[in-house]
């Protein structure tokens, strides 16, 4: 995300737009993180499927404070983005194993919305934009999406 762009209100109120446009639950209770010094490191939500007591698909989104010691993004030529656009690393998905295609269905929303945004994963070292997230949904739902690098698909 663009520094220029970013707000943890913003993050927060486009999750909810995007929970709402994927059909999946939001759940925000406010549980923020501090550093040992007291700093604001982050809040989470949770995101999970409808089904989530049969099926147990959740996972947690971590949305990074202004002043988070991580929040500026040090990966593009990792990840072969354009070092004159800078990015800051706006939140956090934990434990995407196993819910691949809630997190698809999430970050595809949040992208509609968010266009110049990135979905990256850090495992891997590989960026996904909309339009690869357009192309995907075109596309029989593969659950092994994140899995593969979006330059080679």
């Amino acid at each position: 995300m663009s520094p220029t762009k970013f707000t943890p209100e913003r993050l927060l109120a486009d999750s909810i737009i995007s929970a709402y446009h994927s059909d999946v639950m939001l759940h925000f209770h406010n549980s923020k993180n501090y550093a040992s010094n007291g700093q604001l490191l982050s809040t989470t939500l949770n995101i999970n499927d409808k089904n989530v007591r049969e099926n147990n698909e959740s996972f947690i989104l971590y949305v990074d404070a202004l002043d988070h010691p991580q929040h500026d993004f040090l990966y593009y030529e990792d990840v072969g983005l354009d070092t004159a656009h800078k990015l800051v690393q706006a939140g956090t998905i934990e434990d995407v194993y196993g819910v691949e295609e809630l997190v698809f269905r999430f970050i595809y929303h949040y992208l509609e919305l968010n266009r110049d945004d990135y979905f990256w994963v850090a495992d891997y070292d590989w960026v996904y934009g909309w339009e690869d997230l357009q192309k995907l949904k075109s596309l029989p739902f593969d659950p092994d999406w994140c899995y593969k690098n979006p330059i080679y698909e």
